[in-house]
C-alpha cells in the first residue's frame, strides 16, 4: 500500500529536521501495521525457525507470551461477537476506552485504544523524534522503538542500566538536551527488573524541556508495581503504553492503549489506522471486568518464576533477579550458541542483546514447560 504524505505532514517533518529523502521511509512506517519494515535481518533470522514450524512437543518460551491464554470471560466475549465480525462495531472500541479510562482515573479522551501497544510506540517515534531529536532508551532494552527511530533517521542514545539493573534516569535525562522521546519499559524487557516509581518521577521532572517520557507498562501487572496513571491525570509530559498481550494472555488477539494528555495523543493519531478488531476490543473489556484475574495470574506466573530461579541458584548459574515473566541468565559463552543448542532439544528461548552477548532471555512458561527447560538447560550447559 502506497501512501502520500499530506502537505501538512510534509511541512511538519521538514520543520523537525527530516529531509525529503526520508519521506519514503516515513510513509512506509505509517502504513506498516504489523509488517515492520525496519525489523533488521538478525531479528528476522532468529524468527525464521519458528516461521518454518516448530517440531511436535516443542516448548516455546521465547516471546514473553502468557501460556494461560485469554481468560474464560474474554473467550466468551469473542465467541459472542465473532458472528458480527462483518461490522466495524466502533461501539466496542468506545466501551473499552471508557472502561479503561474509568479504572485508570483519567478522562476518556486521555485513552486511545490500539491493536496492541506496538503501533503507538512506533507512532510516538514518528511524532516526537527526528534527525535533531534523539530517541533515548535503556541498554539492554526493548528494541522496537530504537529500530523505528533508526529506520526514519533519528539518532538513538542507549543508556546502560545501573548496577541494580534499573534505568539510569540521571544519565537518560542528561543524554541529550534535544531529546525527543525518552522510553522506559518498566519492568524492563529483557531483564525483568523494576525502576522505582520515585526515579520515574525524577526523570519526568528533570527531563529536557520539550521532550516526552514514554513509560511502557506491558509487564507492570505481573510485577505488582504501581502504575503511572496519576501522572497522566496531572497533565504531565508522559504517555503510557498498555498491552493485553502479557498478563491477559491476548498476544494473538491484539488489544492495547496509549494513555496520555489529549494534545500528546493527537500528535500520534495522524499516523493511526481505522477500525480496531472487535474480537480484541471485547476480549480486553471482559478481561478488565474480571476482578481476580490479575491477582491470580500474578501469583501463578510468580510461583513458576521463583521455582526456576531457585533451580538456577541451586546449580550456581548467574542470572538477573526478575519480577516479570522472563529472566536473563549468563551462559558464560556466546548466547546464540546456547540458543541454537536449546533448539536442538526442542526448547525455544529468546534472543540475545549485543551489549550482553553471553546472556540469553528466557520467558516463563507453564510449570511443565519450565521443567523441560531445566532438563535441557543442564544438558546443554554441561
Amino acid at each position: 500500500m502506497n501512501v502520500i504524505l499530506t502537505e501538512e505532514q510534509r511541512k511538519d517533518f521538514l520543520q523537525r529536521g527530516f529531509s525529503r529523502r526520508n519521506f519514503g521511509r516515513i510513509a512506509a512506517m505509517i502504513t506498516a501495521g504489523t509488517a515492520l519494515p525496519f525489523y533488521n535481518e538478525p531479528a528476522m533470522a532468529q524468527l525464521s525457525a519458528i516461521r518454518g514450524g516448530m517440531p511436535a512437543g516443542a516448548v516455546k518460551i521465547n516471546a514473553n507470551e502468557n501460556p494461560l491464554g485469554p481468560c474464560e470471560e474474554a473467550l466468551n466475549a469473542v465467541y459472542a461477537v465473532a458472528r458480527n465480525g462483518g461490522r466495524y462495531l466502533y461501539e466496542e472500541t468506545f466501551g473499552f476506552q471508557e472502561l479503561l479510562a474509568e479504572q485508570e482515573g483519567v478522562k476518556r479522551d486521555y485513552v486511545q485504544p490500539y491493536a496492541g501497544s506496538s503501533a503507538p510506540l512506533h507512532q510516538a517515534v514518528l511524532a516526537f523524534t527526528s534527525p535533531t531529536k534523539p530517541f533515548v532508551t535503556a541498554d539492554p532494552g526493548y528494541e522496537a522503538g530504537e529500530r523505528a527511530a533508526e529506520f526514519i533517521g533519528a539518532p538513538v542514545i542507549r543508556v546502560p542500566l545501573t548496577k541494580t539493573y534499573a534505568h539510569d534516569v540521571k544519565q537518560m535525562a542528561a543524554a541529550s538536551a534535544n531529546a525527543g522521546l525518552i522510553y522506559v519499559c518498566n519492568p524492563n524487557n529483557p531483564t525483568g527488573t523494576l525502576t522505582p516509581r520515585a526515579e520515574i518521577e525524577w526523570l519526568l521532572a528533570n527531563k529536557p524541556a520539550g521532550s516526552v517520557l514514554m513509560v511502557d507498562e506491558a509487564y507492570t501487572h505481573i510485577a505488582g508495581a504501581p502504575f503511572c496513571s496519576d501522572l497522566v491525570a496531572k497533565d504531565k509530559d508522559i504517555i503510557l503504553l498498555r498491552t493485553f498481550s502479557k498478563i491477559y494472555g491476548m498476544a494473538g488477539l491484539r488489544a492495547g492503549a496509549a494513555i496520555g494528555r489529549p494534545d500528546l495523543l493527537a500528535k500520534i493519531l495522524p499516523y493511526s489506522s481505522g477500525a480496531l478488531p472487535v474480537t480484541g476490543m471485547v476480549a480486553a473489556t471482559a478481561s478488565l471486568k474480571s476482578k481476580m484475574l490479575v491477582t491470580e495470574r500474578r501469583k501463578k506466573i510468580g510461583d513458576v518464576r521463583e521455582d526456576v530461579l531457585s533451580f538456577l541458584d541451586k546449580h550456581n548459574f548467574k542470572y538477573v533477579p526478575s519480577v516479570s515473566n522472563k529472566f536473563m541468565v549468563d551462559v558464560k559463552r556466546p548466547g546464540l550458541e546456547i540458543k541454537d543448542a536449546m533448539e536442538k532439544e526442542k526448547i525455544y528461548i529468546g534472543r540475545v542483546w549485543k551489549s550482553w552477548p553471553t546472556y540469553v532471555r528466557v520467558s516463563i512458561g507453564t510449570q511443565e514447560e519450565m521443567n523441560k527447560f531445566k532438563t535441557a538447560f543442564l544438558k546443554v550447559m554441561a
